[in-house]
């Protein structure tokens, strides 16, 4: 493990999904423990997506943006809100260069599966259709997320492609949970890696699922067909049990004809690019932004 990073990991919380809410306050607490953000040169905006429920969003502006990424939070689909996420929205925004838009979609278990996605395509389509009034380009629309928002985010690739949606230009999969299954060898093995692990990963599948069984859009690795996505970005934590699925999706999007980058973190665990002081979670997150502003500006 990066020797920055290992110096962090004694005073990491156990992670438990067994109590959700207490899972949600430990989530808020971390988040409410680091500095606020910089949104200077940024505006800043609630807003309501109109669905059935409601959906609402939060939109940073820098000037001069021509294209948006709609960010979807991790949190294993039960903790996470805009709040939480201001943290990553603003730095991506001055990063990126573009508009970006978190969604505070729905969280399991009360709220299963579709309700998350539902909630996340609702809010693509809205900003496609108010492109014009965020000052954007609609066809300068990418998806994006960690984590389970990454797993959203390419859930929402697959499902705009399927229904005709609105048309996305890329996709940002950074350290996604994308496959049930459990059979990968990060996810068999890494059993007692920070913050993620197998126990943790099943039973955010327990909360996300129910006893529904998994559908492509809920673990997009169960697609059959990958081809005619929009090209992707996605990045993995060496020492993640996310890992060997997200490696496998890339590989077999390269295979349908999809343009992607794959960047193998090394020495990282899931979520370590929290950790700012330590040198490679500052690349980590610089290259974020940077893949975001070339695919959205160029």
């Amino acid at each position: 493990m990066d020797p920055e990073l290992e110096a962090f990991v004694p005073l990491l919380p156990r992670t438990d999904l067994s109590d959700p809410a207490a899972y949600r306050r430990i989530y808020a607490e971390l988040a409410a423990s680091r500095p606020a953000p910089d949104t200077t040169g940024l505006d800043v905006a609630d807003r309501t997506v109109p669905a059935d429920p409601d959906v609402r969003v939060r939109v940073y502006r820098p000037h001069g943006a021509r294209g948006a990424v709609l960010w979807l939070h991790g949190g294993a689909w039960v903790a996470g809100s805009l709040d939480t996420e201001h943290l990553w929205a603003a730095p991506m925004a001055h990063l990126s260069g573009a508009v970006v838009i978190t969604v505070d979609y729905r969280l399991s278990p009360e709220n299963r599966f579709p309700a998350a996605l539902d909630d996340a395509y609702a809010a693509l389509v809205w900003t496609y259709e108010h492109a014009a009034e965020l000052g954007i380009d609609p066809d300068r629309i990418a998806v994006g997320g960690h984590s389970a928002g990454g797993g959203i985010a390419a859930a929402v690739a697959l499902r705009a492609r399927d229904e005709q949606g609105p048309p996305i230009r890329f996709q940002l999969l950074n350290e996604a949970i994308l496959d049930d299954r459990q059979q990968t060898w990060s996810a068999r093995n890494f059993t007692d890696t920070p913050w993620n692990n197998r126990a943790v990963r099943a039973a955010a599948w327990g909360h996300y699922l129910g006893s529904r069984p998994a559908t492509p859009y809920a673990a997009p690795a169960r697609a059959e067909d990958l081809s005619g996505l929009p090209p992707a970005y996605v990045a993995t934590a060496e020492f993640d049990p996310n890992r060997d699925e997200d490696v496998d999706y890339a590989l077999r999007l390269l295979q349908a004809g999809v343009s992607v980058e794959l960047h193998q973190w090394p020495g990282t665990f899931h979520g370590s690019l929290a950790i700012q002081s330590a040198e490679v979670s500052q690349r980590h997150v610089a290259e974020l932004g940077a893949v975001l502003h070339r695919a959205l500006a160029g």
